[in-house]
């Protein structure tokens, strides 16, 4: 994906009305990059989606690593969100995922109003799962360096 972050926000302020925004969504998730079907399983699967919902991380090096995420859905609009998250998170650093307010970020795009409870619960929990992974990351480098 070649847009970031600030650009999506944009889009989302030029497009009135909600039903062009999910059109959007749906596109953004039409250009994720392929998915590894190897990394199809229940180690890389997001609990707390109702659509199936997967995320596969590659570590880089150092104590503050960059983080590059891949993700997929088997549903268009979920894979649409996928896209947002992985644009937002993916290519930072651990300490940068952990600064990133994501309660902030939904509510500039205004999607906590407008999509289901269901569908906010697994955006939740994608943000939590890449959090998660990011935290463990720092603390797992951290315990590393005291030895």
């Amino acid at each position: 994906m070649t847009q970031t972050f600030d650009d999506i926000i944009t889009d989302f302020d030029v497009l009135d009305d909600w039903e062009d925004r999910y059109r959007y969504v749906i596109d953004l998730g039409r250009d994720l990059k392929p998915y590894p079907e190897d990394a199809r399983d229940a180690a890389h699967k997001v609990q707390g989606c109702v659509s199936q919902v997967w995320l596969k991380t590659e570590i880089g090096e150092g104590e503050d690593p960059e983080m590059i995420f891949l993700g997929d859905s088997d549903a268009h609009i979920v894979r649409g969100l996928v896209a947002i998250v992985l644009t937002l998170y993916s290519g930072r650093r651990a300490s940068e995922i952990l600064a990133i307010d994501p309660d902030n970020i939904l509510k500039t795009l205004g999607l906590d109003e407008h999509l289901t409870p269901q569908r906010s619960n697994g955006l939740r929990a994608m943000i939590r799962r890449i959090r998660s992974e990011a935290q463990a990351v720092l603390i797992a480098d951290s315990a590393i360096a005291r030895h």
